[in-house]
């Protein structure tokens, strides 16, 4: 029986830093494969290897090692997230505002009401909206208050879910 542990212990070692070398030197394929695994995995140990992922010159990568972080739900990558906020391409912000729901860190909530009040993109306004509602709060709700009358229906819609979510948790 304490082999067995042992045994399947020292795999999953085995495994955990196959995947930290696929995240850092594999190709695009395994890096943001590795990326989703090792959220899912849910061991603490990649966070670092995560955050550092953020900055991975492919998109693919860097998106899903920010929804991989939010799973983790280490507050170490909160003001790395919330950097990510301020990216150019749409598909950075919606990861950052995934692993930033994920984490429900209160620390994120005003980037996050000023993505959801500005952001030109209605994906990214919906994924914030997603976001404030996970993270809760009074703040959070007079955001998505304020967006209740947002020119896209999907937009609306995240806000209106969010909001009765709030509501239930109080």
């Amino acid at each position: 029986m304490v082999v067995e542990r042992v045994n399947s212990t020292v795999r999953k070692d085995e495994l955990f830093f196959h995947l930290i070398t696929l995240l850092r030197e594999g190709t695009l394929n395994y890096r943001w494969r590795a990326a989703e695994a090792l959220g899912e995995e849910g061991d603490q140990r990649a966070v670092g290897p995560l955050i550092e992922a953020l900055s991975d010159p492919h998109v693919d990568v860097s998106w899903i090692a920010a929804k991989s972080l939010g799973r983790l739900g280490d507050p170490e990558a909160v003001p790395h997230l919330i950097s990510m906020l301020d990216d150019d391409d749409k598909w950075q912000r919606i990861g950052a505002a995934e692993g930033l729901g994920g984490i429900a860190d209160p620390e994120a909530v005003e980037s996050l009401a000023t993505l959801l009040a500005r952001d030109p993109d209605r994906l990214v306004r919906e994924k914030a909206a997603w976001a404030l509602g996970e993270i809760g709060g009074d703040a959070a709700e007079d955001a998505l208050l304020s967006a209740e009358g947002d020119e896209s229906e999907r937009v609306r819609k995240s806000v209106l879910k969010s909001l009765e979510k709030l509501k239930k948790g109080k």
